[in-house]
């Protein structure tokens, strides 16, 4: 018999301990906080160690009081919830002035020195975009901060497994620094993936530097490595082809207008490298090196190409042609290519015939975007093909630019097209054109 005197219980209380560090997961801090003051089992729930594995820390430079507070949570939270962390992302948006740099310099001391005492579970690291060779970064606060992340890498080098250091702008000797600091306790470092892209300071010749070479040596089970092409040398290729051939699948390589790209790498050397490490695949990504000489010189028929990105981000040179690149370059990959960028400013060309060549070529292309002057008739001949199975493309996005201030006539040709194939569109495709004025 119930005794009515008993107080009726919320079915919350009754949810088990699973189902409740579930719906704590989707909750801010704050959120959590005032729910562990509910009850017992409520606190105990939130001192879970997985609702703390994963942390985004963002350091904002905007001046205001409650950015004040940033500093302060995130050496709070190190000390309370860093020993469970195994995914650690650092963000520096926007910074400001040179104050703000120290007290980010300090902090990051305080929290990298904490961690390192207390964690055994941390697998990867992101700090991006810290812009060292910015002037904020007065030189005593750079080398602090550099002296502090190699000795905490240094520290976590036996159980970290993925490390991003995008955009940190360093020189030479700094990043070899931190990233021998990997392999500084075995002379080896067994990390899976690398992150360096934009990592040294704009202008380096990476690729004629011995220490750079003796650095990449000591990795020896890279399966992703996102860099550089002012890093690329034979001698890189034949390290990674001796190092990490067992393991490699994936180079992301950016070459970019204002990084060396001249220097003289062998098809021989791609050749030997694809061979040992039968999983390769490359993913190019160039900003504004559009000239066919300069591609020529990168993309050589030996490389694994499986994804081209070209953007010229808006800039018009009237003596750049793209067409003997959509012509004799990149069908060179058409067994492999399965991803295509093309942001071009090709006001002065037509290139509907040629780009349509192209990817009916491209047996494995499954991903096509394009920035660029085409004729709407493009789109319809593109997906006509489509229907008769004469591409696989599973996503088309298209911002056909026009050089008139009215599209109106070119939205309804488009509309059109859409409404004759809508049961594929619907079906089949991750579909988006849009036309785009370009006055």
């Amino acid at each position: 018999m119930e005794d009515d005197n008993e107080p009726e219980q919320s079915s919350w209380a009754h949810l088990p301990d699973v189902c409740l560090r579930h719906v704590f997961h989707w909750l801010d801090d704050r959120d959590r906080s005032r729910a562990a003051l509910v009850c017992k089992k409520w606190s105990c729930a939130m001192y879970s160690g997985s609702l703390w594995r994963c942390r985004t820390i963002t350091f904002y430079g905007q001046p205001s009081r409650a950015r004040t507070l940033e500093f302060q949570s995130a050496l709070w939270y190190t000390k309370k919830f860093g020993k469970y962390l195994k995914h650690l992302e650092v963000k520096l948006s926007n910074p400001y002035n040179t104050p703000f740099i120290k007290k980010f310099q300090v902090t990051m001391k305080g929290l990298l020195s904490h961690l390192g005492k207390c964690n055994s579970h941390l697998v990867s690291l992101s700090i991006k975009y810290l812009e060292l060779d910015c002037l904020i970064w007065k030189n005593v606060v750079r080398a602090q901060f550099i002296k502090n992340l190699a000795t905490f890498l240094k520290r976590m080098s036996k159980q970290l497994d993925y490390l991003n250091l995008k955009g940190a702008r360093i020189t030479l000797e700094e990043g070899c620094e931190l990233l021998n600091s990997l392999s500084s306790l075995t002379n080896r470092s067994f990390i899976s993936e690398i992150n360096i892209e934009d990592f040294f300071s704009l202008h380096l010749s990476v690729y004629s530097s011995a220490l750079f070479h003796q650095t990449m040596s000591k990795f020896h089970s890279l399966t992703i490595l996102t860099f550089n092409y002012n890093c690329i040398s034979d001698e890189l290729l034949d390290i990674l082809r001796e190092h990490s051939s067992h393991s490699l699948c994936t180079l992301n390589i950016k070459c970019h207008i204002h990084d060396p790209h001249g220097q003289a790498v062998s098809g021989m050397s791609w050749a030997n490298l694809a061979k040992r490490a039968p999983k390769l695949n490359v993913n190019f990504f160039f900003e504004r090196v559009m000239k066919h000489d300069h591609l020529a010189r990168i993309l050589l028929v030996e490389i694994p190409v499986r994804s081209i990105s070209l953007r010229s981000c808006y800039f018009s040179d009237p003596d750049w042609t793209m067409r003997p690149t959509l012509t004799n370059l990149l069908p060179a990959y058409w067994h492999g290519l399965q991803k295509l960028t093309l942001e071009l400013n090709n006001d002065h060309e037509l290139l509907d015939n040629e780009l349509l060549q192209l990817i009916l070529s491209c047996k494995r292309l499954l991903f096509l975007k394009v920035w660029a002057f085409l004729s709407v008739s493009f789109m319809e001949r593109l997906l006509q093909n489509r229907a008769e199975r004469k591409c696989i493309l599973t996503t088309i996005k298209v911002r056909i630019y026009t050089a008139q201030d009215d599209s109106t006539e070119e939205e309804r040709l488009l509309a059109d097209i859409y409404k004759k194939f809508k049961y594929l569109i619907d079906s089949e495709l991750n579909y988006f054109v849009i036309t785009y004025p370009m006055v």
